[in-house]
């Protein structure tokens, strides 16, 4: 016997594969040692030191959620990073990028390296961090963007607090002058939105907000987006689409921005989210009408979309239930991604193809993310493992949010994830967590 370390036998695999140039699904071994994918293909089970049979399950390369807010340091009463990455790994997570509107903002070396501290031997799954730009650090963005496991630079040009808020243009073009990593943006018209904001006082109904927060408010903000980008020849990423226009916009400038959706926005839509569960639909941007979730469907099949992500938002029920438009927006989400988007999957609305590109091969490309996102020779041994026949509910004490609640509590769905690798250690196994505190700073 060797010193290989594991063999997982009779996987059913979806990945890029390198040689073909697509996503490919195919019935192979895979072979791992040392926390990297070391051979696939009909390997000698009397060459590893154990094996695991996964006939009948399909293994996936670590799913990447490449939009959270886990809400450490400052408002840990939602959630931290310890709930967060529970969550992400029970719900078949690997690795996740935060975000930095926390309390005090990420817009320093200092309180970058504070969470990544914070990470150290909490977190549950693999994790990197973005840094906010901000009015303050304008002139060190393009040193800040390449720290190490840095996911990038975020931008707020709507629904942010304090400095993170840029609701000029004149920041704006010089911030995008900074760095030359791809620029990740929170786009909506902060003028149009304060402009209209009377429309939600006076309705004081969430069914309010997709009318408060109007397509337009979107789409001037993306067409600006995309002007500067392409006058600096700078990259961006444009955070949760839910309009039809921003889509059909940003289908023809490819090129220069890459796209981002929430399943949320492909299996809810108003009015009847609002009447069916209230501030517990809100978030920002809104969740639209059916004519905006037929058209999305369209962009994520036909390439526009490259990316979904969670833009898991966590509140307590106790803000949840403020009265509209004093309830926060944002949901919990990244323990329900896999779930719900399997569910699609089930129902034919996509390829299992397809949503292995969305949440594994893609957020590798647009982030840079290296050793992640394939089942490929020399890659690190993160697997998401799951039944694509399936059939469970959503239950409450399945989540492990510190919010104890999600939109999609009581949905039945087909498709579970069932098993969680990391570097080649199962870590995850049927909703238990055998090994805890296994996550690593991811690098770029």
């Amino acid at each position: 016997m060797s010193n290989r370390e594991l063999l997982l036998k009779n996987c059913d695999v979806v990945s890029f594969n390198e040689h073909l140039q697509k996503m490919h699904r195919e019935t192979t071994n895979i072979g791992i040692s040392q926390g990297k994918i070391i051979e696939l293909g009909q390997l000698n089970e009397s060459h590893y030191k154990k094996t695991i049979d996964l006939k009948n399950l399909t293994v996936l390369p670590g799913v990447i959620d490449s939009q959270v807010h886990f809400r450490e340091p400052g408002m840990t009463h939602k959630e931290d990073i310890e709930s967060g990455s529970k969550s992400a790994l029970l719900g078949g997570v690997t690795s996740f990028f935060e975000m930095p509107n926390t309390n005090p903002p990420t817009t320093t070396q200092e309180l970058f390296n504070q969470k990544l501290e914070l990470s150290h031997q909490r977190a549950h799954t693999h994790y990197a961090y973005f840094i906010g730009a901000s009015s303050d650090n304008i002139n060190k963005l393009s040193e800040l963007e390449n720290l190490p496991h840095c996911s990038g630079i975020k931008l707020f040009l709507g629904s942010s607090f304090g400095n993170l808020l840029i609701d000029q243009d004149d920041i704006f073009e010089k911030i995008i002058q900074q760095g030359r990593r791809r620029l990740v943006i929170h786009s909506e018209d902060e003028a149009r939105l304060k402009e209209r904001k009377h429309i939600a006082i006076d309705s004081k109904n969430p069914a309010a907000h997709p009318i408060w927060r109007d397509e337009e408010s979107a789409l001037i903000s993306t067409k600006k987006s995309i002007h500067f980008a392409e006058k600096h020849n700078r990259p961006v990423h444009i955070l949760h689409i839910s309009s039809s226009e921003e889509m059909a916009f940003l289908k023809n400038h490819k090129n220069i921005a890459s796209v981002e959706i929430l399943p949320q926005y492909l299996v809810m839509s108003g009015p009847e989210c609002y009447e069916r569960l209230g501030t517990l639909a809100q978030q920002n941007p809104p969740i639209r009408d059916k004519r905006h979730l037929e058209f999305l469907w369209k962009a994520v099949l036909d390439g526009t979309v490259d990316v979904i992500g969670s833009d898991h938002a966590p509140h307590t029920l106790e803000e949840k239930n403020k009265p509209y438009p004093q309830s926060p927006s944002g949901v919990p989400g990244v323990q329900t991604l896999i779930p719900i988007m399997l569910d699609q999957v089930s129902k034919n609305k996509l390829s299992i193809e397809k949503f292995t590109e969305l949440v594994t091969e893609n957020p590798r490309k647009v982030f840079g993310l290296k050793n992640k996102g394939r089942i490929q020779i020399g890659y690190d041994a993160d697997l998401t493992v799951v039944d694509l026949k399936r059939t469970e509910r959503i239950q409450k004490k399945w989540l492990a949010s510190k919010t104890g609640w999600s939109p999609f509590e009581d949905l039945q769905v087909c498709g579970w994830p069932v098993m969680s690798f990391l570097k080649g250690e199962l870590c995850m196994q049927e909703g238990v967590i055998l090994k805890p505190h296994s996550g690593e700073a991811c690098d770029f």
